[in-house]
């Protein structure tokens, strides 16, 4: 399978990379992409936020957009995943072309702009969806939106019965100004909101917040009391960079969002900072460069209780999601530990 896989991976990789990623998704509609089900263990099973985790590698939201692939990607191995982000209305995003491999920095840039079918298209999808799967949403705001800070409880409301988590995405910069809501004040009154809306629910949902990489320290410091402060349930550290420090590759001077490779040093640097910060009282899951089980086995070292990967199933296709999970497992087995709980933050000094 991971020879056809990869004849599979190196014909898409000559085509548009957005017009791949739509042949991806129906791959996983078809049920041609790997499925190798539940992946779990004693040492891997984790609790999250309340949520039961087979395993703690998860797959990032923007992959499937539209929760199209639910089925498909509930075989996929995953512990949990987050699709969206979706806005109350169909948006189209930003001007193609849009999204752009970077393949010697194993990287990618995308400037999307939040598009997507909108909540209730999504909405019709996420109630049929399998039921022992963990699905979270992530939810976004309509560009010329009047009142971008109520759009993520309005996603919410309409969504909310059918998940078992819902991230806040303030985080993008590929809507203008959206990561202005980042600021204490904007960012306490928008989580306000949302949990209201949350609350509202009929089942109590975990809520999480997705930052910037690209937050200073007072940046992070600010998160740090709003989460606190507000009681949000954990945070999603990061999201993609505009910083292109390093790069090799053609397209590394696009307008968008950089992800992959290049971003997990940044990334783990502010979630172990964020670690410290919260003290270990708000679970954090660890996004940015996450490729391998070693770099999973790092974002739990610097202070993640899970992780979340995407950029790298476009280089390594999806049965990347089995040997991490496998190998994240041997890892924990191998250094003496008995649960993912107990290698949490072990090693975050080294980050900081």
């Amino acid at each position: 399978m991971k020879f056809f896989e990869q004849l599979g991976l190196k014909a898409m990789h000559q085509i548009d990379p957005e017009a791949a990623h739509g042949l991806a998704i129906k791959a996983l509609q078809a049920g041609v992409a790997p499925s190798p089900g539940l992946l779990t263990s004693d040492r891997l099973r984790c609790q999250v936020a309340g949520l039961g985790l087979p395993n703690p590698v998860g797959l990032a939201a923007g992959f499937d957009k539209n929760a199209e692939a639910l089925r498909g990607l509930a075989r996929a191995g995953f512990g949990f995943v987050e699709v969206g982000a979706a806005t109350p209305r169909p948006q189209e995003g930003n001007p193609k072309p849009r999204l752009y491999r970077l393949s010697e920095d194993k990287a990618a840039i995308n400037r999307f702009g939040f598009n997507n079918q909108g909540m209730h298209t999504i909405a019709a999808r996420l109630e049929k969806r399998p039921s022992e799967m963990v699905l979270g949403l992530n939810l976004g705001a309509n560009k010329d939106s009047e009142d971008r800070s109520a759009d993520f409880a309005t996603v919410l409301t309409r969504c909310g019965p059918y998940l078992d988590f819902a991230t806040v995405n303030v985080s993008s910069p590929n809507t203008e100004k959206l990561r202005d809501l980042q600021g204490k004040d904007a960012l306490t009154a928008l989580l306000g909101g949302v949990l209201d809306a949350r609350n509202g629910l009929e089942r109590r949902i975990p809520v999480f917040l997705k930052i910037a990489p690209d937050l200073d320290d007072d940046g992070l410091k600010d998160v740090a009391e709003v989460a606190r402060a507000t009681g949000i349930d954990g945070i999603i550290a990061t999201n993609t960079t505009l910083s292109r420090d390093g790069l090799k590759s053609q397209h590394s001077d696009q307008m968008g969002g950089l992800s992959g490779q290049p971003l997990f040093d940044k990334s783990t640097r502010v979630l172990a900072r964020l670690s410290q910060l919260t003290e270990g009282d708000i679970p954090l899951i660890g996004v940015g460069g996450v490729g391998s089980a070693e770099q999973a086995y790092q974002k739990l070292r610097a202070g993640a209780s899970a992780v979340q990967l995407y950029t790298a199933l476009v280089y390594g296709g999806l049965s990347l999601v089995q040997e991490i999970v496998e190998g994240l497992d041997d890892r924990l087995a191998k250094n003496g530990f008995n649960s993912v709980e107990e290698v949490v933050g072990t090693g975050r000094d080294a980050w900081l």
